[in-house]
């Protein structure tokens, strides 16, 4: 993303005990595809399309409420551009690249014994398949992510069943860190009592990142944040 995020500082380094991920504008690349499948969505709904800076907004947060308070469609017409949306965007979901650095990132963290969880609105078996083509799965305890039936659909939701699977798991999540790159990252994370490192690369503006501890613009200065 082109935004002007403030780069900030925190008091450094403490030891995090789990970091949480988001996927889409954290790890993956994947607004050109989204927004294409959005496009399609819209135009299949029998609709004019919106520009493509506001197709950008609708990356990130669970897209059936979008389409519900911000397109203004019931329920069933939701549901039914939801599933234009998904057969679309499923055929397209893997052309999506790792942004230059995580990859590296998450070895490091996954090297120094620090548990990894995902925790994204995309739906959680679309976010395992992501991670596995691009052979990143090993690197992640735990794999969280919407339901198919979006009764788990917001960032809280998600957030918490990943800390949850993680408390399963015998790992430690009393100073876990979120790190996204949209407002509904850090708004998610705090309802779980979790702080949010905000990145740069992805597809918030810098009136999202208000609430977040830190924003870094690269991976290595996110790497000192987790790291030290």
């Amino acid at each position: 993303m082109t935004s002007t995020l403030p780069t900030q500082t925190i008091a450094p380094p403490r030891t995090w005990s789990a970091v949480l991920f988001d996927l889409d504008g954290t790890i993956v690349d994947s607004a050109t595809d989204i927004i294409a499948s959005l496009a399609h969505m819209f135009t299949e709904m029998g609709l004019e399309p919106p520009s493509e800076d506001v197709l950008r907004t609708y990356v990130g947060p669970p897209l059936l409420d979008s389409l519900r308070m911000t397109v203004g469609f019931t329920d069933a017409d939701a549901w039914e551009a939801l599933n234009v949306y998904r057969d679309h965007y499923g055929e397209h979901v893997l052309r999506s690249p790792v942004f230059p650095g995580v990859a590296h990132l998450l070895d490091r963290l996954h090297a120094a014994g620090i548990p990894i969880a995902l925790a994204t609105s995309k739906p959680e078996t679309m976010a395992r398949s992501v991670l596995d083509h691009h052979d990143l799965s090993q690197y992640f305890t735990v794999i969280a992510g919407a339901s198919d039936d979006e009764e788990r659909s917001t960032k809280a939701d998600v957030v918490a069943e990943a800390l949850r699977r993680l408390r399963a798991q015998g790992v430690d999540t009393s100073t876990a860190v979120m790190v996204g790159d949209r407002g509904y990252d850090t708004l998610g994370a705090l309802a779980n009592g979790v702080p949010t490192i905000m990145v740069e690369w992805g597809y918030g503006g810098p009136e999202e990142a208000g609430d977040a501890i830190a924003t870094v613009h690269s991976t290595d200065q996110l790497r000192n944040l987790l790291l030290g």
